[in-house]
């Protein structure tokens, strides 16, 4: 699985740039972020091909440490809040294999992460600052009617996401 880091995100973790992607499968593949929610440094995370996306608060700097756990963990808590069963997300993490951290992978994906970014903000009534899992932002931000090249139509980064994991 690759985990795609932004320029900000680089900076922000004092990272030098990763090497680029090689993944051909955009379905394990996802950009990471950090944004500034309530004055709070969080990791946004958006899937590549779906638009899924999650948003993990108030990440501590030891989490910081570890982006590949900190991505699992924040990928698991939302997956099971958005009602996936337990065997699909672990088959899904599986199949995807370990982490290796690149830079992001183009401007569709980076797209992606800016309209997600967006959304957060419009639904920040949804933001829990009582714990990094933001189930409610995440299922309010994955159930927005938007475009999403490869997929038809209007859909919803909850509906993509779902047909991913079927796969």
């Amino acid at each position: 699985m690759e985990l795609g880091l932004t320029f900000p995100l680089q900076r922000f973790l004092k990272r030098k740039p990763p090497a680029y992607g090689t993944e051909p499968d955009r379905r394990f593949c996802w950009d990471l972020h950090v944004i500034v929610l309530r004055g709070r440094r969080c990791l946004l995370a958006v899937h590549c091909l779906s638009r899924y996306a999650f948003v993990r608060y108030d990440v501590l700097p030891s989490q910081w440490a570890d982006i590949p756990g900190l991505f699992r963990e924040g990928l698991t808590d939302s997956l099971t809040a958005a009602g996936f069963a337990s065997d699909q997300i672990e088959n899904y993490l599986r199949q995807a294999g370990g982490a290796v951290l690149t830079r992001t992978h183009g401007r569709r994906e980076v797209a992606f992460l800016n309209r997600a970014w967006e959304d957060v903000l419009a639904l920040d009534l949804c933001l829990d600052v009582s714990g990094q899992a933001q189930p409610l932002l995440d299922h309010a931000v994955n159930t927005r009617p938007s475009r999403c090249a490869g997929f038809e139509g209007q859909g919803r980064g909850l509906e993509r996401m779902a047909a991913v994991l079927k796969e």
